[in-house]
């Protein structure tokens, strides 16, 4: 089996890595690689390059490229590939995706990242849905993935990444402001307590919720962009989605930007 990663990010090069020890032959392609490769990752010179004869393909980039990516490799692409759309995108993203890539014949899968990467890297859990999402889980179950498959529908894996989303970084950027404020009055042992209380006395969980949320600032404005997006093609008036943004837009370190 060959797998093309197209993004070779913090997702994208773990995924590679990954991958490639497992035995899997692995192609990739990024326009400003940053991160090391172990030596069996093949590294070519374009997106086209790299999905050329590859059984699956993963999308791991921007949401803000996905539809790009997906035209530039739509003349490559041929019956019997799939193209995983990885990316953290809203539901009609992800389905803008699917109507670019369905011409060729290869099928669209439609992958959630459902927690962070680094941890467990290509083992992280995997939603998937699309017209090829049986065939994706029949083809990498076999290396010990985590993938569960809820339907034929792109979309709906997006649809509840983003859901969960809302809760999580809005948790997230809850935290974080109360523990300034409170670190401003002299008091963040007492706001600290009061957070314990709603989330079950796990210190450790604060700490992760502000580290998380300062390091991947850029990443998850990306996503509550796409939450924003979701629910206002649902006619939701995305309040307090937006406040999370917006939370997380003045945790970006400018030198990312």
């Amino acid at each position: 089996m060959k797998i093309a990663l197209l993004g070779l990010g913090e997702a994208g090069s773990r995924f590679a890595n990954d991958l490639a020890s497992l035995g899997v032959t692995v192609v990739g392609y990024d326009p400003a690689l940053k991160r090391d490769l172990l030596p069996t990752v093949t590294l070519v010179g374009s997106n086209a390059e790299a999905v050329l004869n590859a059984d699956v393909i993963l999308s791991v980039n921007l949401s803000a490229v996905a539809e790009t990516v997906a035209a530039e490799v739509l003349p490559i692409l041929r019956p019997g590939q799939l193209y995983a759309e990885m990316n953290t995108a809203s539901p009609d993203t992800k389905r803008r995706v699917e109507a670019i890539i369905s011409p060729s014949g290869a099928q669209v899968v439609d992958v959630a990242i459902m927690a962070p990467v680094p941890p467990k890297g290509i083992l992280t859990p995997f939603l998937v849905s699309g017209p090829g999402a049986d065939r994706y889980a029949e083809l990498l179950l076999p290396l010990g993935l985590n993938i569960a498959v809820l339907s034929d529908q792109t979309g709906e894996a997006a649809t509840r990444k983003l859901l969960r989303s809302i809760v999580y970084k809005g948790i997230a950027a809850v935290i974080g402001e109360a523990v300034d404020a409170g670190r401003s009055f002299g008091l963040e042992p007492y706001i600290r307590a009061q957070i314990l209380s709603v989330v079950g006395g796990n210190d450790a969980l604060i700490d992760r919720f502000l580290e998380g949320s300062k390091t991947h600032a850029l990443r998850r404005s990306h996503e509550l962009e796409a939450v924003v997006a979701m629910l206002g093609a649902q006619h939701i008036e995305p309040v307090m989605s937006r406040a999370t943004l917006t939370s997380l837009e003045n945790l970006i370190d400018p030198t990312q930007r």
